[in-house]
């Protein structure tokens, strides 16, 4: 694609939404069964940690293909690779809907985040093709702001689907929306790569290898990747905690959820506004103390209030704003001085934070029990963790 069908496709007022609708399948898959797990626990025969497993397997597939998704996209170029994992997203999507057992549930939930990863991968991409290196940034918040949407209706959507079809539907209805994106994506979006590179093995590796030595990348990413953890580890946790442990009637989990997107979706817009000031590093260190802030308040509240909903819901949705100003700038500033392998650069990036948001998931899982602790610190302890890293990142390296 040439720059200037770049430019005249910005310039279009559904290039934006349509990143988003891309990104969306997201929190649109992990999002949309939360208010049925423990009925899908049931149905299943499935323990809290197997529930916790069919998280963490969306997400493990959904980092593995990562590491393919962005070398393929700069070899045959960002449409192709987004029809193509789409298709294979429809196809997890319908598996999971048709599952007997939790085994072939986590089995399928594997294929759908291998389909489903291009979305947000090959977006991240495409405004680094269109936007460029600095501006990307704004155009990432623009687009998280827009997206956040989706994870606000998620939860709700799952729980209508509940009152009126069983749990299979839910599934069905993520299947429906994955052929939405393939002919949107056909119909609409140009092709943005600006120069094809070879899909050759040793020189995956030789840019792998470059981003793994690069201070500013791996900091950058490790530390933006455990400030997500938090998150991927209150999700699943938040049925068990809410419902079973607080009482809260499963039809009123959603509204959790639509606080927590709320308080996203204000970060992402302050993010974007504030990007016009201040510098991202500024703007992604400010977001990561305040999580910190946000975590030892869920843990505060518990340790006064155990069976107040509020005090653990009331800090989770600062803790949502503080990933909208901590996400964005670190992406774009993780990817800044990569710009000949943008694709390969987002790839390395989603896999690591995937693979760290699966495994934070699974681990507290494995606690959750009788008590809401596990998730509170282990949310904590995430959140210090990610800030320790990018403070430390902000000292290693001069932050470009």
């Amino acid at each position: 694609m040439t720059s200037s069908n770049s430019k005249a496709q910005t310039e279009t007022w559904w290039f934006l939404p349509l990143l988003a609708f891309s990104v969306a399948v997201a929190p649109l898959s992990i999002d949309m069964y939360l208010p049925a797990m423990t009925i899908m626990g049931e149905a299943l025969n499935a323990s809290v940690a197997q529930m916790h497993l069919s998280l963490s397997a969306y997400l493990l597939g959904y980092a593995s293909f990562h590491l393919l998704s962005g070398p393929l996209a700069d070899s045959y170029g960002r449409k192709t690779l987004l029809l193509a994992g789409f298709g294979l997203y429809v196809l997890g999507s319908l598996g999971c809907a048709q599952s007997e057992s939790i085994e072939a549930l986590i089995g399928f939930r594997v294929l759908q985040g291998i389909g489903g990863c291009v979305g947000p991968t090959l977006a991240r991409t495409i405004a680094r093709d269109v936007y460029g290196p600095v501006d990307a940034a704004r155009a990432i918040s623009l687009v998280a702001m827009m997206m956040a949407v989706a994870p606000a209706i998620a939860p709700l959507a799952g729980g209508f689907v509940l009152l009126v079809w069983e749990w299979p539907f839910i599934f069905y209805t993520l299947a429906v929306y994955g052929v939405i994106n393939c002919l949107l994506v056909f119909y609409l979006l140009d092709e943005t790569l600006p120069v094809k590179h070879a899909f050759r093995p040793k020189v995956i590796l030789a840019n792998y290898a470059e981003l793994l030595r690069h201070p500013q990348f791996l900091w950058i990413t490790g530390g933006a990747s455990l400030n997500y953890g938090a998150l991927m580890t209150f999700l699943p946790s938040a049925p068990f905690v809410f419902i079973t442990l607080m009482g809260l009637k499963t039809q009123y989990l959603a509204f959790i959820f639509v606080g927590t997107v709320g308080g996203y979706m204000v970060g992402n817009a302050i993010s974007a506004r504030a990007s016009y000031r201040f510098d991202s590093k500024h703007i992604m260190l400010v977001g990561a103390c305040l999580s910190v802030l946000a975590t030892f308040g869920m843990c505060f509240g518990y340790w006064f209030a155990p069976m107040s909903i509020g005090a653990v819901a009331g800090p989770m949705v600062l803790y949502s704003a503080s990933l909208g100003l901590v996400q964005p700038h670190a992406m774009a500033l993780a990817l800044r001085p990569f710009g000949h392998i943008a694709g390969t650069g987002s790839s390395l990036l989603g896999f690591i934070q995937m693979t760290t948001s699966a495994l934070a998931s699974a681990f507290v899982g494995q606690f959750l029990v009788d008590s809401a602790w596990p998730m509170l610190v282990g949310m904590f302890g995430f959140t210090v963790l990610g800030l320790t890293t990018l403070l430390a990142a902000n000292k290693a390296v001069r932050l470009s």
